[in-house]
């Protein structure tokens, strides 16, 4: 059984959330973006807790039999890409998040509720 996009953006942020991830939140940009389809976006409060968070989306991921393309940032910690294909996870520290302000800059995109 494989999942749809939207199935894989709700199981990233459930993991996420299993590491209490802070702010998880689920965007529809497929209306505005030829790279992806969603975009998850959270953050921790330190160094530790966002490596832990990448790697419980990357082993929930795994268990789903979903690809991870890719992994950018987790050595130090500040924002941390995981690529699942059309779903673009970022896991930010949260000194970062508010800096690069992804919910502002994608603000024409649609909320997704995180399950």
């Amino acid at each position: 059984m494989s999942l749809n996009l939207v199935e894989i953006a709700q199981l990233a942020a459930t993991a996420a959330e299993e590491k209490k991830a802070h702010g998880v939140t689920i965007l529809d940009i497929r209306e505005l973006s030829a790279f992806a389809d969603y975009f998850v976006i959270c953050h921790g409060n330190s160094q530790t807790q966002v490596q832990a968070i990448v790697s419980e989306i990357k082993e929930k991921a795994q268990q789903s039999n979903i690809l991870v393309k890719g992994i950018e940032g987790y050595r130090d910690a500040r924002w941390v890409l995981i690529d699942l294909g059309d779903v673009v996870v970022h896991v930010f520290h949260k000194d970062e998040r508010d800096v690069y302000d992804l919910e502002r800059l994608w603000g024409d995109a649609e909320y997704v509720q995180v399950q």
